[in-house]
This record gives C-alpha cells, sequence and structure tokens, in this order.
C-alpha cells in the first residue's frame, strides 16, 4: 500500500477545501441553517410533533443528510473531474500509485469534507431546536458510511462526466430531488398507502431512516434494512469503480 501516495492526493484535496473555505464549508452551513430557521422554528412552532418528536428536531438528521449526500457527491466528482480536465490524470495514472490507493485518496479527502460539514450542522442546529442522539455510534456509523458511499458515487460522476454542466446535472437532477422525496421533511408513514410502497423504491428513504432512528428511536423501515441497503449501494459503486479501472473508461482513452 503507496500510503505516501494516498496521503498526497489527500492533502491535495483538503488543501483545496481550506482555500475555498467560504464555499466549501460557510455556505453548505448557512442555506442549512436558513432551512433550521425557516422550517423548523418558524414552520415547526405551528405544527404537531411527529411519532413524539416535534417537527423541528424531526427534521434535523434530514437536512444533515441533504447537506452531506450533496457534498460528497460534489466533492469527489470535482476532486477527479479537474485532473481529467487540467489532463494531470495521465501524471496520475503513471505514477507508481494503484487504482485502489488512487480512489482511497480522492474518495477518503471527499467523505472527511462532507463528515466536517456535517457534524459543524449539527452543532448549529443546537441553536434552533432541542434534540437527542439516542444511539451515538449509529449516528456516527451512519454519518460515516453515507459520506463514503456517496462519495464514491461522486467518483463515478466526475469520470463520467466531460463538462462542467454534466458534472451538475445528477447532483441537482436527481440526487437532491430523491432527498426532498426521501423523508427528509416528513414520514413516509404520512403518505397514502399507494405512494408509502412508491417511496421505498427510493434509496434515500433508506439513509434518512436509519440515521433520525440513530436520534430518535423512531424509523420509516428497518434499521437493520437501512444498513444493508447502505452497504448494498456501496457495493454497487464499488464494483462501477473496479470496471472503469479495469477497462480505462474516460481515463485512459
Amino acid at each position: 500500500m503507496n500510503i505516501y501516495g494516498i496521503k498526497a492526493i489527500y492533502l491535495f484535496e483538503m488543501a483545496r477545501t481550506w482555500r475555498t473555505l467560504m464555499e466549501s464549508i460557510a455556505s453548505p452551513v448557512l442555506s442549512t441553517s436558513l432551512y433550521f430557521i425557516v422550517f423548523g422554528s418558524a414552520i415547526g412552532s405551528h405544527m404537531a410533533s411527529i411519532e413524539g418528536v416535534s417537527y423541528g428536531a424531526f427534521i434535523v438528521p434530514g437536512l444533515i443528510m441533504l447537506s452531506l449526500l450533496t457534498e460528497s457527491t460534489s466533492n469527489a466528482s470535482f476532486g477527479i473531474y479537474m485532473p481529467k480536465f487540467s489532463g494531470t490524470i495521465y501524471e496520475l495514472l503513471s505514477a507508481p500509485i494503484s487504482a485502489i490507493e488512487t480512489v482511497i485518496g480522492y474518495v477518503g479527502a471527499a467523505a472527511t469534507k462532507s463528515v466536517i460539514i456535517g457534524t459543524i450542522i449539527l452543532v448549529t442546529a443546537r441553536f434552533f431546536v432541542d434534540f437527542s442522539i439516542q444511539h451515538p455510534f449509529w449516528m456516527v456509523a451512519f454519518l460515516l458510511l453515507t459520506a463514503i458511499t456517496f462519495s464514491l458515487f461522486g467518483f463515478i460522476i466526475g469520470v463520467w462526466a466531460d463538462s462542467f454542466q454534466k458534472l451538475q446535472v445528477i447532483p441537482l437532477m436527481i440526487v437532491t430531488p430523491l432527498t426532498f422525496l426521501g423523508g427528509s421533511f416528513y414520514s413516509i408513514n404520512m403518505l397514502p398507502p399507494f405512494w408509502q410502497k412508491v417511496a421505498l423504491f427510493n434509496p434515500v428513504v433508506y439513509l434518512v431512516s436509519g440515521f433520525r432512528w440513530s436520534f430518535y428511536g423512531v424509523s420509516d423501515v428497518d434499521v437493520g434494512v437501512s444498513l444493508g441497503m447502505t452497504f448494498l449501494f456501496m457495493l454497487i459503486c464499488l464494483t462501477a469503480i473496479w470496471w472503469i479501472f479495469r477497462t480505462g473508461y474516460k481515463i485512459k482513452n
């Protein structure tokens, strides 16, 4: 294992974050804080509790998950796309570093950024609503698993995209809508029976449900199923990345 190669990629990506602190950290935290103000404090104070949890507290896991998914995807996709765009990807491919080490460096940096943002949002939420964390170990586990999984997904998008426009298509047109429809602001049990069944085809439902369970012990689907679906999506992403490096898809040709 080339630790120096992994470290070089990781530190380079993290250095880019510190150089653009306002865009990388402050912007997503500020936008999520506005959600807390509007939905949690203003609207939430006039809404009934959901499954025994106040509405303001109920949406905390969903909002953290919303930021985690979008930032993980965007950070990882941009990280690998820039070497392709600038042509330095060939220097990386000719360096004595394997595919798995390359992925660890880029995905590790993207996941770290997302976890930092998620942690800051978690602390910030305390200023707006009161909430509890019944299962802190599983909260951290879901946080890390989701950040890593969607960083892998973002890596795939970065390889696939051949323009800045394509780089934003899937995060904006697919990931964000699925997150909003995945129970971030409501319980899917509030939907009519037909739409409850339709919602179960949304993979984000399992992520949000499991993460919310770690806070309040309530979930829309069984926590074991949520954990299994997270690992399944991670396995699919790992398989896709293995195929990319095996065939050289949009990297070597």
